[in-house]
């Protein structure tokens, strides 16, 4: 009795041993890539090149950042990525909060067919609708502007069905007093129901931002002025007038995009599992 007891914890440790290696393998393979990229914007051109690899800079200088910034205008990247990220995120978070809001409250006709609708724009590509979008944006005269960089990715189905699985767990008997001592729709959503959702909001949050800054097919289409143009793209302008191979300079443009968005996970990272998790199990 006593052998097969130390046989099962045996085996148990063995399988916990093994998913900690696969775990780690897992890091390794996300986080590597991340820390030669920061390290490899310090070195010189030489040193990238060098056989075997050579993971610590020679010395950390600030020359590739300063070429960056030389070379295309940075500034105009950020102000440009920080403005239709802004202004797009809050927009899909507001749609997608009020749609949700609306096909788990109210009653309309045909409020299954409009869910189901929503269900399936989470099924179709984005790049299906890029052609008809930039039509549309070109008939308006909406190229290299803000309006045609930030509406045509307005309607956000991954917000809007995570809200509707999120507001199916509150409790409705709140809303319904709230109701009861004339609380508005409108005043149920941002007075009730928006304050006890800030785990999935940031949740959503933290997906928009994360999409909106990392846009580049349709910022590619839809701009094609330097003063215009978000960081992705212009990270495409500096490898074309700094040349594929000073790879120093190019990783020193990539850090900078990175960063800012880094800094906005680890400021959401504590509700993120929860907002994610949020309402899994309901139908």
């Amino acid at each position: 009795m006593g052998l097969q007891v130390q046989e099962r914890v045996t085996v148990k440790q063995r399988s916990r041993a093994g998913g900690y290696l696969m775990l780690l393998l897992a890091v390794a393979a996300m986080v590597l890539p991340l820390a030669w990229m920061m390290l490899a914007s310090f070195k010189d051109r030489d040193e990238i090149y060098t056989v075997p690899i050579q993971w610590l800079p020679a010395s950390f200088d600030l020359s590739n950042y300063a070429d960056a910034l030389a070379a295309v205008p940075f500034g105009n990247f950020f102000i440009n990525s920080i403005i239709t990220t802004a202004v797009g995120a809050t927009l899909k978070i507001v749609l997608a909060l009020t749609t949700a809001y609306a096909v788990v409250f109210l009653e309309f006709p045909f409020k299954k067919f409009v869910f189901g609708l929503v269900v399936f724009a989470l099924l179709v590509p984005q790049q299906i609708v890029i052609i008809p979008n930039y039509t549309l944006i070109a008939d308006l005269g909406w190229i290299n502007t803000y309006q045609g960089l930030i509406l045509p990715g307005l309607a956000s189905a991954f917000g809007t069905f995570l809200f509707r699985q999120h507001f199916l767990t509150l409790p409705v008997s709140i809303l319904e007093a709230a109701a009861l001592d004339g609380a508005s729709h409108w005043t149920r959503l941002w007075r009730f129901v928006v304050p006890i959702s800030s785990p999935t909001i940031a949740a959503v949050a933290l997906v928009s931002i994360v999409s909106e800054w990392n846009e580049y097919l349709w910022p590619l289409l839809v701009v094609d002025r330097a003063e215009m143009m978000t960081l992705p793209v212009g990270l495409t302008l500096l490898q074309n007038n700094d040349g594929v191979t000073n790879w120093g300079v190019l990783m020193a443009g990539t850090v900078l995009i990175t960063v800012p968005v880094l800094i906005v996970f680890f400021l959401l990272q504590r509700r993120i599992v929860t907002g994610l998790t949020s309402g899994a199990v309901t139908g």
